[in-house]
């Protein structure tokens, strides 16, 4: 699940115009973002098992970014974090806050559809879940195109967007997703856990680092400061 976050957080921007999407789509690529750090540190795992040519399903040890508890925890310093960074008077710091940290909450949730039962409750020993839809990958390869399709559509149609603003954004947002679903159907295995954590890291800046852009364009969304708060 890459693509429906972004979906997800494109449906959240749609709810907030006045804050610049690319903070959504940070927030809710964050636990990815704190995952793949712990792995280059050696903090958490992740393994490419035998069968990865078929399935194209990493096995995880990621209770400090996966886990429930830790993903409560995250959303709260996220929604926080915004909290106190957004000094745009204009905007609702609570209302930021709190889609900020729905945005976070959020990858859990859709993680724990897809992912095998190992997103654990609390910490490495506590009971895991996952509904394991990724051993249905054409389903759910299609709810993820839905999830985005849904999103996409929300942001272009609560803004008033030029049509050249709305094509940079759709074409990004189905490039994503035409990676995401090539990553889990026909991409080859990685050359090691390491090599995978590095290039997904520098996937995930990348992608956060092209909504911020697209996200100061005048009518995709005007960005919320996000300096520390006037005193």
């Amino acid at each position: 699940m890459f693509a429906g976050h972004v979906g997800v957080a494109l449906a959240i921007g749609a709810a907030e115009r006045r804050v610049n999407v690319g903070v959504f789509v940070a927030a809710a690529l964050l636990l990815d973002l704190v995952l793949w750090l712990l792995v280059l540190v050696g903090v958490e795992a992740v393994a490419l098992p035998a069968d990865f040519a078929t399935t194209h399903q990493p096995e995880f040890v990621f209770p400090y970014s996966h886990g429930l508890l830790a993903s409560v925890l995250w959303s709260a310093i996220a929604g926080a974090a915004a909290l106190v960074a957004c000094s745009d008077r204009s905007t609702p710091r609570w209302r930021v806050a709190a889609l900020v940290a729905a945005a976070v909450f959020s990858h859990w949730l859709l993680d724990a559809l897809v992912h095998r039962p190992e997103l654990p409750l609390a910490g490495a020993a506590s009971p895991r879940v996952g509904l394991s839809l990724w051993d249905h990958m054409a389903a759910a390869l299609g709810i993820e195109a839905l999830i985005v399709a849904a999103g996409l559509g929300l942001f272009l149609t609560r803004g008033a967007l030029s049509r050249r603003e709305s094509v940079a954004l759709a074409a990004l947002t189905f490039v994503i997703l035409t990676l995401t679903a090539a990553g889990m159907t026909i991409a080859p295995a990685p050359p090691s856990a390491l090599a995978m954590a590095a290039s997904s890291l520098v996937t995930v800046a990348v992608v956060c680092g092209l909504y911020c852009w697209l996200g100061n364009r005048p009518g995709v969304g005007r960005a919320a400061s996000f300096d520390r708060m006037e005193p």
